[in-house]
C-alpha cells in the first residue's frame, strides 16, 4: 500500500522559513518522481516542486523558484522541501505526491498518490 505522510507545516511569520517533509512507504521510492504542490481555499491545485527519480533533477515553479529547494533521501525514503523568505501569498495546504504518468511534472492529474496534507500560514 502507497503512503505518503507530510508533516514540518505550521505558523510562521513573513520572511521565516520552514522544512516540511513526506515519508513514502510502499513503492520503489528511489526511481519514482516526487513532487510538492500545494492548494489555497478557491484556488487549484499548484505543483511547486519535484525531484524526478533516477536522474533526481530538480523543477520548480515561478512562484517559489529560489526561495524553496526540493530534496530527497533515498535511504529513509524522505522527500523534504526547505521553504525561505516565506510570504503570505505561501499560505496553503501543502501536499506530496508520486506515481506520476508521463506529461507536465506540474499538472496535479499525472499524480496518482497524495499524503493527507500539511498546512502553512504565513502572516504578514
Amino acid at each position: 500500500e502507497v503512503q505518503l505522510v507530510e508533516s514540518g507545516g505550521g505558523s510562521v511569520q513573513s520572511g521565516g522559513s520552514l522544512r516540511l517533509s513526506c515519508t513514502a512507504s510502499g513503492f520503489t521510492f528511489d526511481a519514482s518522481d516526487m513532487g510538492w504542490f500545494r492548494q489555497s481555499p478557491a484556488k487549484e491545485r499548484e505543483g511547486i516542486a519535484t525531484v524526478t527519480g533516477v536522474a533526481y533533477n530538480r523543477y520548480y515553479s515561478d512562484s517559489v523558484k529560489g526561495r524553496f529547494t526540493i530534496s530527497r533521501d533515498n535511504a529513509n525514503q524522505i522527500v523534504s522541501l526547505q521553504m525561505t523568505n516565506l510570504t503570505h501569498e505561501d499560505t496553503a495546504m501543502y501536499y506530496c505526491a508520486t506515481a506520476p504518468i508521463v506529461g507536465r511534472w506540474s499538472d496535479p492529474q499525472r499524480y496518482s498518490y497524495w499524503g493527507q496534507g500539511t498546512q502553512v500560514t504565513v502572516s504578514s
